[in-house]
This record gives structure tokens, C-alpha cells and sequence, in this order.
């Protein structure tokens, strides 16, 4: 539905190339004014400095700028590491993640300012379109969103370097070797460029956040991370908040190349894209919260929790995270950390974090009953009986068939007699 009667429009700003020159090319198709929406999730004071002083020598009317670096880390990624969401089993949704937060403070806005639209600056072929205006529709149905990358005659990064130099934008981009970055406290993602060649090798320039394994120290480094009911609390026996923890563990990745991950993903919106990741902080809490998790949970919680982690990351991959299911989900994974408490002690090395050891009061861990020496709590005479019992069913279509029972009516037993056959000649 084209958007009408707009004479306020929010702007979802970075201060990049693609936003820059929405500022004037909303004004120039609406004759509006634009304010600017600038999240603050971490993605670095270089990113964040002169970004009001530009938009607004841009055309912009207004800048707002929230801080939410820390309701980033406590309230939407800590949950989503505590369901396990790995996205394609890779990757750690840096990027999904932060969108529904940045979409609902744009929309704070919109009605704080009374403004008639919302824009962004994501591409008709990205993820990120529909993530915004996924979450924009979960807090006003009606509102009208601009997407200029599915209207403007603009078709490449080329074309857009072009618009900004006619309408003096000022840019900290180049026109050839320009790379798509998005950065945060918990990741930077990476794209375009030579990445978009699968079978080329991301070059060392693309790497922000991680030193190369060859060139981290050849001494490991030893932590602890202490959780109280799944939420990281501690590392080194030092209480920290929420963002001052992922800033920590960053600052101790990428000194030993932790977090890389290249991956060929599948969009939403119905390709595969090629992404280079790196979340150094949130490969070593994910390491470490799994392992306290597999000391505290039961079987069947730990497995059915398992099954419920891809389901989760598809939702927040896909915009999908202002929804009945997320927030299920969401009650059912807080239920399995009320013993999730305890903590984990790790070495970093050369891109590897590797568990050393691990402690809870809760632990279902028992020696007494582990142990393979001599015990007086197991009978191991008893696993024959289970045995007899598990495998009944096994046993029971072996006699039918040996029996004949392939020829009763309307059953077909297995032909076992090929495994009979495989171990003769073995």
C-alpha cells in the first residue's frame, strides 16, 4: 500500500550509506520531516561518534539516540542462549536478534513524536525487512512503512555512492571493495564484496573482532563463569552486569581467536547468502552454559530442550519474535534454569574454548553411581533384566520372523536374517 498524508516519518538511522541518503530522498518524495532513530547496541563509539552532527547536516530534524546495550544483552540474548538458538546450527543471530528491540524503541518513538511512518534501510532481498516490519506490526497494525530499497530507482551500492555525492551526503565508504558490515556488543557480521564468492576466502581485513589463531598467544588463558538460575553472573569470581560481561569475554575472544564462523546461510526471503560472524563472548557463554546445563538438567528435559533450540532460532531469524510461541517458549526454557546455577571453568586457545571443568550445588552428577570401580549403589547384575525388557521388542520380531511371521496377514516383520547373514561373513 503506497503511504500517504506523511508528514512525519522515523527513520531506523546507522549513519551508513544506505540510511544517509534516505534522509533526503524522504524529503525530497514526501516533503516530510525525518527524525532519526539511532539504537545504541553496542556497536562501537567509532560507529556512534558525529552520528547526530551528520544526520543532521543530512536533513535530518531531529535525533534520537537510545542506549540499549544492556536490555540487548539481559533481556533478549541471554534468554535466547539459554534455549541454545543456533541458527542452521552456526549461527548466534547477532544481528535477528537486536532488531526487535531497535523496532520496538523505533515505534516508542513514533508515539512519542506522533509520527505518521516508520522507514529502514534494509534491501527487498534481505532478512532484516522483515524483521522490522514484522515487529513494527506486532505494536501498531496500522502504522505505514517506507522501504525506499523496494520503490527508489537506486539498484546497487554504486548507484547509491552516486546519489550521495549529487546531494553532498558525506560517506565514510569507498565505491569499489566496500563490504556490508552490522556490529554490536554481541557480534559483527560481514558480507558483499569477496564473500560473495563462497569459495573465496574471507581476507584478514574483513575480521574486526577476533585475531587470527595464528596470531593469538601460544599460552591459554583460564576463566571461570559463574550463572545463578541460567544467567551469567560472574567471571573470575568478579560480579559484572549483563553488557559489562559480553564486553569482558569479547575482549578476552578476540585476543584468542574465538568466535569465527563462515557460513552459508538460507534467508527467509528464499536464497542462500554467504556471512562471515564473529561473536568471540557469545561462543565462550553458549560453551559454558551448555556444559552447566549438562551437569544440573535431566535427560529428558536436556533432550526435549534440544529439540525446541532450532525452533527458537528460526523464530528470531525470521522477524517472528513478538509472537505467542516465542513467549511459550520463552516460559518453558526459564523453567529448566531454576538449577542452572553454578560454574564453569574454561581455557581459551587459539580459536579453541575448551572445558575444563565444571561445579553446582544442583548437580545430578554422582560419583557413587558413575564410578567404575567397586560400588555399593548399582548392582550390575540388575542390567540384565533391563536389557531383557529394552530389547523385548527387537526379540519379539525376531521370533516372528524366524516363525514365519512375514507371511501372517498384514504383517510384514523385517528380514533380520540379513543381519545373520552380514555377521556370517564378518
Amino acid at each position: 500500500m503506497k503511504p500517504k498524508n506523511i508528514k512525519k516519518v522515523v527513520l531506523a538511522y546507522s549513519g551508513g550509506l544506505d540510511t544517509s541518503i534516505i534522509i533526503p530522498w524522504l524529503k525530497e518524495r514526501y516533503s516530510c520531516e525525518v527524525i532519526a532513530y539511532v539504537g545504541n547496541v553496542g556497536q562501537g563509539e567509532d560507529e556512534l561518534e558525529g552520528l547526530e552532527e551528520r544526520a543532521i547536516k543530512t536533513g535530518a530534524a531531529k535525533v534520537v539516540i537510545d542506549d540499549l546495550t544492556e536490555p540487548l544483552c539481559s533481556d533478549y540474548i541471554f534468554p535466547m542462549m539459554q534455549a541454545g538458538a543456533l541458527y542452521e546450527g552456526k549461527y548466534m543471530l547477532g544481528t535477528s536478534i537486536a532488531r526487535p528491540l531497535i523496532a520496538k524503541g523505533m515505534m516508542d518513538t513514533v508515539e512519542a513524536e506522533n509520527a505518521d511512518a516508520v522507514a529502514h534501510g534494509c534491501t527487498g532481498k534481505g532478512n532484516d525487512q522483515v524483521r522490522f516490519e514484522l515487529a513494527f506490526k506486532a505494536f501498531d497494525p496500522k502504522v505505514q512503512v517506507i522501504a525506499p530499497w523496494r520503490i527508489w530507482d537506486i539498484r546497487s551500492r554504486e548507484d547509491a555512492v552516486a546519489y550521495a555525492e549529487k546531494n553532498n551526503v558525506e560517506l565514510k565508504v569507498k565505491k569499489r571493495g566496500v563490504y556490508s558490515h552490522d556490529r554490536n556488543i554481541w557480534h559483527l557480521s560481514s558480507e558483499g564484496g569477496e564473500l560473495e564468492d563462497p569459495w573465496e576466502n574471507a581476507p584478514e581485513e574483513v575480521y574486526k573482532l577476533t585475531k587470527s589463531p595464528w596470531d593469538a598467544p601460544d599460552e591459554g588463558q583460564e576463566i571461570i563463569i559463574g550463572f545463578e538460575k541460567g544467567v551469567p553472573q560472574t567471571v573470575d569470581g568478579q560480579k559484572y552486569s549483563a553488557a559489562q560481561i559480553v564486553t569482558l569475554l569479547n575482549k578476552y575472544g578476540k585476543e584468542h581467536a574465538i568466535g569465527r564462523v563462515d557460513i552459508v546461510e538460507n534467508r527467509m526471503v528464499g536464497m542462500k547468502s554467504r556471512g562471515v560472524y564473529e561473536t568471540p563472548g557469545g561462543t565462550i557463554l553458549y560453551t559454558a552454559h551448555k556444559e552447566l546445563e549438562g551437569l544440573v538438567l535431566d535427560a529428558q528435559t536436556a533432550h526435549f530442550k534440544e529439540q525446541l533450540a532450532p525452533k527458537y532460532a528460526e523464530l528470531i531469524y525470521n522477524g517472528l519474535y513478538f509472537v505467542p510461541l516465542r513467549e511459550a517458549l520463552d516460559a518453558f526454557v526459564k523453567e529448566t534454569q531454576h538449577n542452572v546455577t553454578g560454574e564453569v571453568r574454561l581455557m581459551l586457545y587459539k580459536g579453541n574454548v575448551i572445558v575444563r571443568g565444571r561445579r553446582s550445588q544442583y548437580s545430578l552428577y554422582r560419583e557413587d553411581f558413575a564410578t567404575f570401580g567397586e560400588d555399593e549403589v548399582y548392582d550390575q547384575k540388575d542390567a540384565e533384566g533391563f536389557i531383557n525388557l529394552f530389547g523385548l521388542p527387537i526379540k519379539v520380531r525376531a521370533l516372528i520372523e524366524d516363525e514365519g511371521g512375514d507371511t501372517l496377514k498384514g504383517y510384514h516383520a523385517p528380514k533380520y536374517s540379513k543381519y545373520r547373514e552380514s555377521f556370517k561373513r564378518d
